[in-house]
This record gives C-alpha cells, sequence and structure tokens, in this order.
C-alpha cells in the first residue's frame, strides 16, 4: 500500500506542477519558444513544448495537424511536448516515400508503438519490426498471390451477402425500421474476415442472438489499444496496467477473451486437418499446413482480422454517406454494375465474379475518392533508428517519431487542387468518366492510405473486391437515405469510425424513384 501511495502522490504532485506551470507560462509575459526554421509549428514553452496547444486541440487535433500542415511551406509540422517524443507530422510525398521506401530500414514501427499494440496484437505482422516482420510477410505474400484463395474470399463473399446481409436489408425495408449501417457493416466484414481467416463464421448478422463475445472483446480491445496512444503522459497506461487498474483491466480481460477463443478454434481445426484441403480454403487451414507454432498463427490471424475488419466497413460506411448527397454518382455506379455484369434477365444481374469486379473502376475510384477524405487510417508512425533528414530539409534525431498523415494529405491544395474537400471521383480518370474508363496512376505516396513501399497492404486487391460487392449489390437493389443529414463526426482511433453510427432507412429497389432529400456535402 505505501508503494501504491507514493505512485499516486507523485503522479498528483506532477500534475498538479504541470497544471501550475502551463498557467504561469500561459498568462504570464513569457516568451515562447518558436524554431527559426519551422514558424509553422504550434507555439511552445521551455521544458512543457506546445503541451499547452496539444491539450487545447486535443478533441480536434485531426483540423489541429492539418491546418498546421496547410500553413506550412514544405507540409510538415514538429510537435514538442512535455512527455512524449519529439513528433514530425507530414503531408509531403517526398517525406512520404523517403520514410516509407527509401530510407525503410531507419524507420520501423519502434517500440513505442508495438507496446502500445503488444497486448492485443502479440507478435502479429502489423505490430512487428526486421526478421519477424519479414518471415510472416512472405508467407502472407505467398497466401494472398493465390488464385485459389482469391476464388474462396468471391465464394465467401457471395454466401454472406446473399444469405445474411441481404436478408437483413430486405428485413429493414419491409419494416421500414431504422439501422445502423455502420453497425451492420462491421459485423458483415467480422463475419466475412473471419470466415477467410479462421474458417469459422461467429454469425454476428444474426440480429436475433446477442453479439458473440469474441465481437465484444475485440471491440473492447481495440478501443483501448488505441486509447493508449491518445493518453497525455505515456507513462500513465503503463502503471495503470501495472496496477491492474480502470480501462487496462478491462483490456487485459477482452484480450484474454479474443486470445482464448482464437487458441480454440486453432486446436479444434487441427484435430480436423486434412491437408488436402488447403488449396481451397481459410488462411488458417493454409498457415497450419506451412507447420507454424500456435502462437504464432493466433497473433497473425488476429492482426488479419482486425485489419480486414474495421477498414473496410469505415470506407464503405462513409461511401454511402457520400453518395447520398450525389445520387448522379450513385447512378452512374449503378450503370456500371448492369454494363459489367449485364441483366440476367428483366430483374437480375449474374452472378458478381472476381474478373467482373475488378474491371468496375468507377466504383474504384468512388472508393478511393471517398477514403482519400475519410481514411480508415488517418494517420501512421514509425521512430527514427538513427538521425537522418527528409527531402524537405526537416531534419530527424534518433528515436524521433515520425508520422504521416493521410487525413490531413487528402486536404491539402498543394496535391489536390482547390476542390481538395470535394466528393470528386473524376479526379481519378485523365478524361471524364465514360463507358470503360482507365483509371490514371495515382503515387502511392501522395494517396498513402494503403501504405506503399516493402509494408503496402498485401490486402488491398482483397479489400476493393469487397467493398465492390457489398457496394454493387446494395446500391443495385436498395435505396440508402440517410435519417440525419448533419455533417457525421468522424473520430479517429486504431480505425476511424462516425461518431454514434450511421443511421439509414432502406427502400428496395423498385422505391428508388424517390428524390433524394439531400443535394450536397461539406466535407467539414
Amino acid at each position: 500500500m505505501t508503494i501504491f501511495f507514493l505512485i499516486f502522490f507523485s503522479l498528483g504532485f506532477s500534475l498538479l506542477s504541470f497544471l501550475s506551470l502551463s498557467t504561469f507560462l500561459h498568462y504570464c509575459n513569457i516568451p515562447k519558444y518558436l524554431p527559426s526554421s519551422s514558424t509553422n509549428e504550434p507555439p511552445s514553452y521551455p521544458i512543457i513544448g506546445c503541451l499547452i496547444s496539444f491539450y487545447q486541440n486535443r478533441h480536434r487535433l485531426l483540423h489541429w495537424y492539418t491546418q498546421l500542415l496547410s500553413n506550412s511551406p514544405t507540409q510538415t509540422t514538429v510537435v514538442r511536448r512535455l512527455g512524449a517524443r519529439r513528433t514530425i507530422i507530414t503531408a509531403n510525398p517526398s517525406n512520404v516515400e523517403h520514410i516509407l521506401k527509401t530510407n525503410f530500414n531507419n524507420y520501423p514501427k519502434g517500440k513505442p508503438f508495438t507496446e502500445i499494440l503488444g497486448d492485443f496484437l502479440g507478435r502479429g505482422i502489423f505490430n512487428v519490426d526486421g526478421e519477424s516482420w519479414s518471415v510472416q510477410r512472405k508467407l502472407a505474400s505467398h497466401e494472398f498471390s493465390t488464385r485459389s484463395l482469391k476464388e474462396f474470399i468471391v465464394k465467401t463473399l457471395e454466401e454472406e451477402v446473399q444469405q445474411r446481409l441481404t436478408p437483413v436489408l430486405e428485413l429493414a425495408s419491409n419494416s421500414k425500421q431504422v439501422i445502423d449501417l455502420q453497425d451492420l457493416l462491421k459485423r458483415f466484414t467480422f463475419d466475412t474476415v473471419c470466415k477467410v481467416s479462421l474458417g469459422t463464421n461467429p454469425c454476428s448478422l444474426d440480429l436475433s442472438q446477442p453479439l458473440p463475445s469474441l465481437v465484444e472483446a475485440f471491440d473492447s480491445a481495440s478501443l483501448t489499444s488505441a486509447m493508449r496512444g491518445t493518453a497525455p503522459m505515456y507513462l500513465w497506461w503503463k502503471i495503470k496496467r501495472a496496477l491492474n487498474l480502470g480501462s487496462e483491466k478491462s483490456l487485459r480481460e477482452a484480450v484474454r477473451v479474443v486470445h482464448e477463443s482464437v487458441v480454440e478454434i486453432i486446436r479444434s481445426k487441427k484435430q480436423n486437418f486434412n491437408n488436402d484441403q488447403c488449396a481451397d480454403s481459410d488462411f488458417l487451414t493454409r498457415m497450419l499446413a506451412a507447420g507454424h507454432d500456435e502462437e504464432t498463427i493466433r497473433d497473425m490471424l488476429i492482426s488479419f482480422i482486425m485489419a480486414g475488419r474495421d477498414t473496410t466497413s469505415s470506407a464503405m460506411t462513409w461511401l454511402f454517406w457520400l453518395l447520398s448527397g450525389h445520387p448522379s454518382k450513385e447512378e452512374m455506379i449503378i450503370k456500371e454494375v448492369k454494363a459489367v455484369f449485364g441483366e440476367k434477365n428483366e430483374d437480375e444481374l449474374r452472378a458478381f465474379d472476381y474478373e467482373g469486379l475488378k474491371e468496375m473502376n468507377f466504383l474504384k475510384a468512388c472508393l478511393c475518392e471517398s477514403m482519400r477524405l475519410y481514411p480508415p487510417v488517418v494517420w501512421d508512425s514509425k521512430h527514427a533508428v538513427a538521425e537522418d533528414v527528409l527531402p524537405d530539409g526537416t531534419v530527424v534525431g534518433r528515436g524521433d517519431r515520425v508520422t504521416y498523415f493521410p487525413y490531413g494529405m487528402g486536404r491539402m491544395e498543394e496535391l489536390w487542387g482547390k476542390d481538395c474537400l470535394e466528393f470528386k471521383p473524376d479526379r481519378w480518370f485523365d478524361e471524364p468518366w465514360e463507358d470503360n474508363p482507365v483509371l490514371k496512376y495515382a503515387s502511392p505516396y501522395k494517396f498513402a492510405v494503403f501504405q506503399a513501399g516493402p509494408r503496402v497492404c498485401l490486402g488491398k486487391e482483397m479489400a476493393f473486391i469487397q467493398m465492390k460487392y457489398v457496394v454493387a449489390t446494395i446500391l443495385s437493389r436498395f435505396k440508402i437515405m440517410p435519417v440525419c443529414l448533419d455533417q457525421p463526426i468522424f473520430v479517429p482511433l486504431l480505425t476511424a469510425h462516425m461518431a454514434g453510427g450511421f443511421k439509414v432507412r432502406v427502400q428496395k429497389g423498385t422505391e428508388k424513384d424517390s428524390p433524394s432529400p439531400i443535394h450536397g456535402r461539406s466535407m467539414e
């Protein structure tokens, strides 16, 4: 008890001292420290750095960082605050290419990042560096490139969309009830990624049943892990973890449920393992065939589930919201669906296949444009191993945190023009959209939603196939109408989401002649 008392006394004294110093510096005429090399940096003071500005803008960090970068001639800013590493934030494509490709080995995720997610993700591919990352990357790269896995994914999508997602939307349409489309898409993507990764379906789309414990635990673990990264003082969550208090106690329990559930599935799969089924099966079966140990398989699968669930559901949620304000773009998607897949008869399209989905370039442009404005992962950080200088002249110190910022990049006039805040899928084509359009090349260092370089997302192509399948199916059968016309709040955590969900009404295709009540969208 004496140790606990001393810890809390020290923390309380430190916090009181900080508040007193902050107030004194803020209201007295103490000169601010503004580095002459980068006047776009936030106001800073001796010792505490820009902690006052950071605290004042903590509820609008996305807009604050974007504003700092917009005012910077190099689209780069430096943030210094007490209790955190010096952080370089950039929206400069040359810097992004340098970090993710040119000097890749100098910018691993680093221990500060891997510690935050370590309890949840373990040593999965998204939370490791060096040799461990390289080995897992090679394994995953081989599996994602196989045609059999691609066919298995499309087969899984067909089953999940036709037998589970569509009936839920049909019921909502018939009963005229309001549903949360964001929640529905998260349930769908969770079921789908579990089927592809684990070979099992948690059936979270069955709304008549309570949410499976694995889903609830996964949500809780993701949220609490993300909140570690937003703690005012990095040491704070570590102390709570050591004492097993509050959110850290909840995280420990959620992680236990996730790990035990996945391990149980792995062991069950081992008992029924059949090597002959590997050519047309889930990722778990393929990993068992490769002879990997249980813990490695567990951590890789959890990473895949996290990456494959929330990112795609987030991208689709924001696209449906944007399309509700741009009915002409929605009609163009429907036109493309009919052009690619034809009409099986008067009322039906032929079954969606992998090659046909790849052809849907206008829908892909809409998805890219949605993710440009509302990226599922708004920022990504690395930690410098050694001193370096970025292409724009910014000096990087050893151990500095270097963050590239896709959310801000999508709002830079220097990158996208004065109309950067507008939803304009046509910007992804060299010529105005027409039949069979060809997408123009977009630098992955300018549009860094899927990372780039050696760590570029292996599931990028599969993500587009999944999103195209779902969006094309829904739009060809239903009209999605938001209940509230106000600008939703964009919340960045491990993956971004829409605060409060996306409440909509659903109409069947036969009712789609009703005019949309919304005629435009503001991105801010």
